[in-house]
């Protein structure tokens, strides 16, 4: 014969579950995102300014569209800048590429960023 309370399937369905603490904006009452708007910055400016890598910081926050083209965009820089040892308008384009992410990266740092889903990044 079987234990009537006996349950072989785990804890009780009627305890209470968790809800996760979600932290809010003091200004606006949004939802802030769980990624630091100082770290998606300096992931986007640091390696833009020493070694013209950017995107970096753009997939930290969730924009993988942005920062997937902000890592072609670094082949194509530094394509440039090795061929622009002959001709002169390729090392424009490196310049530009490097301003990009340079200037991306102080925007993340001092702006009011948001991660993917719209939530703004926490300071």
């Amino acid at each position: 014969m079987t234990n009537p309370h006996h349950r072989p399937y785990g804890p009780p369905t009627h305890l209470p579950v968790p809800m996760p603490v979600v932290e809010v904006d003091p200004f606006t009452g949004a939802p802030l995102s769980d990624k630091s708007k100082v770290i998606a910055g300096l992931l986007q400016m640091l390696p833009g300014f020493l070694m013209g890598l950017g995107g970096i910081g753009r997939l930290y926050a969730g924009h993988t569209m942005v920062g997937v083209l902000q890592l072609a965009a670094t082949v194509v820089g530094w394509i440039s800048f090795w061929c622009g040892f002959l001709l002169i308008f390729p090392f424009f384009i490196y310049g530009a590429m490097w301003m990009w992410f340079v200037i991306d990266g102080i925007i993340l740092m001092a702006g009011r960023p948001t991660d993917a889903h719209g939530r703004l990044l926490r300071s």
